[in-house]
């Protein structure tokens, strides 16, 4: 049977798979560290009685700092394997193939969700789902799967429009699935408790891992006289430096500084956003918002709509001739305006509302991979997404960690302080993009007659030979 060259099914059930289960993540470690701490039964029915001030046995800030605190060393012990694991895998994708980045990650998911289940079900030490992540972690994680999904597009895609879209969308199949299983996970966990969804997650990524191993092509091809000398490992490291060389070494200075300063805009805006979204469970389950399963799941699945808004932002934006800088820049304020509105949350009504100015948060992603995709030849897209990668997971994992401590400190005296740290962190970001306009004002004419999603594309690439551009 003739495969699919269509990771978009992968990218679905991936996202259904994880986000299945990902709010009920902080939600099963807060109500076994609620368990443990005040050797009292967590009150699910009576949601108030958790959060009534003058019940000094619940512990409530006890509680929640211990949430946070687990979830930082969550972070941090799988942070490095991933890394290391996305910076091999994907760069040395450019010469062995593009599934090997796929695969290899929903191996590490169909563990991470059954250790999961194994833990809820026989109700085991609650610290052994830590050395389930560090295990997970040695083959990759979701940025080692992204990294090689989008690697794969741009594999298939020449025109920079079709990229740009087709990334785009695989954004927006995140945010359909993701909120599909958000929104589920409240009833589910309402209905049937934690072992279910963990369950179901675990059947999604073994699909998944069929799918890929099977149906999915591959797209690039390693020739039969080109025998892989000395050890994997040797060689994935050889390839791994020479990718990375590869990117600098054969282009103009203009054109590494630019692509070094969409790397520092990209990686500085997935801090500060993720660092924030990464608290807003625990926000909404204290107080005085006090949020139940049901409720999270509402509020999960109205933030995932933002991959949906986007995309669209992105298509109507893109085919009205808005220039990409301004795309980002919009982005970049919604993410400013919506966690600095969260921060002042304090009823189930903003909490909803806060929503609405993130709508647009997830239009520079798209459109930042897209520009770095094009001025970069097609031989070394696996080394580009192999840093993308590598940034993303660290900008990630260390916002985790960091805003998951700061909220362990902060959480006495004020709880949103992390939020409106998020909003302050986007004047990074906007720095790193004025450093680009300025870049491309010079060459603006230039570029006026390209298709390029960068000003100055032309004039920045540099010699044709040296890095000969995508069309």
């Amino acid at each position: 049977m003739k495969g699919l060259y269509l990771v978009e099914p992968l990218v679905a059930f991936y996202s259904f798979a994880s986000f299945l289960v990902y709010p009920l993540i902080q939600q099963y470690v807060y109500r076994r560290l609620w368990q443990e701490l005040t050797n009292t039964t967590y009150p699910v029915s009576d949601n108030t009685s958790r959060c009534d001030p003058s019940n000094t046995s619940s512990h409530h800030e006890e509680v929640q700092k211990a949430a946070s605190l687990f979830s930082l060393y969550t972070e941090l012990f799988s942070m490095i394997p991933s890394l290391a694991v996305t910076l091999i895998l994907v760069a040395y994708s450019d010469q062995r193939g593009r599934k090997i980045t796929i695969i290899l990650p929903l191996i590490g998911s169909l563990f991470y969700a059954l250790s999961f289940l194994a833990v809820s079900f026989f109700e085991l030490d609650l610290y052994l789902l830590i050395v389930s992540t560090f295990i997970s972690a040695l083959f990759g994680g979701s940025g080692t799967f992204l990294g090689g999904c989008f690697s794969y597009i741009a594999d298939l895609c020449e025109d920079g429009q079709q990229k740009t879209l087709r990334m785009a969308g695989v954004d927006m199949v995140i945010g359909l699935l993701s909120g599909v299983a958000s929104l589920s996970t409240g009833y589910f966990l309402q209905a049937a408790g934690f072992n279910w969804p963990f369950f179901t997650s675990a059947l999604f990524q073994c699909f998944n891992l069929l799918y890929a191993v099977f149906i999915l092509e591959e797209t690039l091809q390693r020739p039969p006289d080109d025998p892989l000398d000395g050890s994997p490992r040797r060689t994935a490291m050889r390839q791994l430096a020479c990718g990375v060389y590869q990117l600098f070494a054969g282009a103009s200075r203009r054109r590494n500084i630019l692509l070094v300063l969409l790397l520092l805009l990209f990686s500085s805006f997935s801090f500060a956003n993720m660092g924030g979204l990464s608290m807003i469970t625990l926000y909404e389950l204290n107080q005085p918002l006090c949020w139940t399963e049901i409720l999270i799941g509402y509020g999960s699945a109205l933030s995932t709509t933002v991959f949906l808004t986007s995309f669209v932002g992105v298509t109507v934006f893109s085919r009205c001739g808005v220039p990409d800088l301004v795309i980002i820049l919009m982005g970049i304020l919604s993410v400013m305006a919506g966690m600095t509105l969260v921060a002042f949350a304090k009823t189930t009504l903003m909490m909803f509302l806060v929503r609405l100015p993130m709508l647009l948060a997830i239009m520079p992603f798209p459109v930042l991979r897209s520009m770095m995709s094009k001025i970069v030849s097609k031989n070394e897209q696996g080394a580009l997404f192999a840093c993308l990668a590598c940034l993303d997971s660290v900008s990630i994992s260390v916002a985790i960690a960091v805003f998951n401590s700061l909220y362990a400190a902060t959480v006495t005296w004020y709880p949103g302080f992390c939020f409106l740290l998020s909003a302050g962190l986007c004047v990074i970001p906007l720095a790193m993009l004025a450093g680009v306009g300025l870049l491309g004002v010079e060459e603006g004419k230039e570029a006026k007659e390209t298709e390029a999603l960068i000003p100055g594309e032309e004039g920045l690439a540099g010699d044709e030979n040296d890095n000969p551009p995508l069309t």
